[in-house]
């Protein structure tokens, strides 16, 4: 028998998503007689207690019999059961400064870590994530923030509404001004911004259009890797060669500022990617960008004046123009930055029911058989060792070096 355990979620700020829903973990039940689920109290969940029970699984606090057990996001460290298996997302892959203690615990306390965000089929393609909720939400709330700042328009906010259907009623007789929107990045977080822009009915252009004129409707262009990025020496894009070498290639994205209002940023980002722009590269007039959602979120990374987040209640601040300084938003002189890391958290249910089907179609039957090519790819911990693919955090997981914090 094996019992999976459903952590409470205790990160602040809180998130209130789920691994598996009551109905995800009622049909797991019913297919397998070997499997027993516990679900820890929890009070901040977007499913109830009640609703857990309902679905045949025990509810209590204590988890300590489990063998498996599965998050969202980082677990506290005083809450770490020695010499479990967890799943949850560590973001630890990046040496993450404020999750390098996080990382030491798990392997002071022999725990294996599964990280989500490694999970990956042989192509390099993730297999499971929030993305395409977080281009939702973003999206929604990056076209939210340019219409308070110009007052042309008005969107409610998203965790107003009990779902995502409900959210897509909120468009109905929208009216949007003849605004341009740049659109980057290619995997799920992009179809989620894109999801919006055709829901909201702006009209898709070629990148060549939109950067020769204006239209009289709203539009967008979508800027994938060959858009983004060229070779310094040959000029061309190869995406397997910008993967395996990103410091060989420089952004060419610039231009696209000079005809964009509003910038939804959705690629993925680190410390060798080059980045949309720099931030000195904001001064000129030229550069007319009002708005960004920066819904990959990374402080300082592919949009450099990303100066860090907010939060769901107040998701929008401004940067100065001049100063870089960070001011209120809807300022004259400042741009606008929408960056939340818990994005999804505005559409719970809609985005755990859909993280947990991936979950259970690619990861579960394996997990609980012992493992496969998968999931030995994304465990980065094994019984309180790093595995050989994550052996660069030694120096980082020990704070060592120039990852110590």
């Amino acid at each position: 028998m094996t019992r999976i355990g459903l952590i409470r979620e205790n990160k602040i700020p809180g998130d209130n998503r789920v691994a598996l829903t009551p109905a995800q973990c009622k049909w797991i039940l019913k297919n397998s007689s070997e499997i027993t689920i516990i679900a820890q109290g929890s009070e901040g969940r977007c499913f109830s207690d009640k609703e857990y029970r309902m679905a045949g699984v025990e509810v209590r606090e204590n988890l300590d019999d489990c063998d498996i057990l599965f998050g969202i996001k980082e677990v506290s460290r005083d809450e770490l059961i020695p010499g479990k298996t967890y799943l949850f997302f560590s973001h630890t892959k990046k040496k993450q400064p404020r999750n390098q203690p996080l990382l030491r615990s798990i392997l002071e306390k022999k725990i294996t870590l599964i990280d989500y965000e490694c999970l990956e089929h042989d192509d390099g393609q993730r297999i499971i994530g929030f993305g395409f909720f977080a281009g939702v939400v973003g999206a929604h709330n990056g076209m939210m923030a340019y219409g308070n700042r110009t007052g042309l328009y008005k969107l409610e906010r998203v965790y107003k509404q009990r779902s995502f259907r409900e959210l897509i009623h909120t468009y109905f007789g929208l009216r949007l001004p003849n605004v341009k929107v740049a659109i980057t990045g290619s995997g799920r977080v992009a179809h989620g911004i894109l999801e919006v822009m055709n829901l909201m009915g702006i009209l898709e252009v070629e990148p060549d259009d939109y950067r020769r004129r204006r239209f009289s409707y709203p539009v967008y262009t979508q800027l994938k890797g060959a858009d983004l990025y060229r070779n310094k020496i040959t000029g061309k894009y190869s995406r397997a060669d910008f993967h395996a070498h990103p410091e060989k290639y420089e952004c060419i994205f610039l231009p696209y500022a000079e005809q964009t209002d509003i910038l939804m940023n959705g690629v993925y980002w680190d410390k060798n990617v080059p980045r949309l722009f720099e931030k000195n590269d904001v001064h000129p007039d030229t550069f007319i960008i009002q708005t960004i959602a920066d819904i990959t979120d990374d402080a300082g990374g592919s949009v450099p004046i990303n100066l860090g987040d907010q939060t769901i209640e107040d998701p929008v601040y401004g940067v100065d123009k001049t100063t870089l300084e960070k001011t209120a938003p809807y300022l004259r002189h400042s741009i606008d930055m929408m960056a939340v890391g818990n994005l999804p958290n505005e559409l719970p249910r809609d985005a755990s029911r859909y993280f947990g089907e991936q979950l259970i179609k690619y990861v579960l039957e394996d997990l609980l058989k012992g493992g496969s090519d998968i999931i030995k790819r994304a465990t980065i911990v094994s019984n309180g060792n790093l595995t050989k693919p994550f052996d660069y955090l030694k120096n980082y997981a020990e704070g060592r070096g120039e990852e110590k914090v």
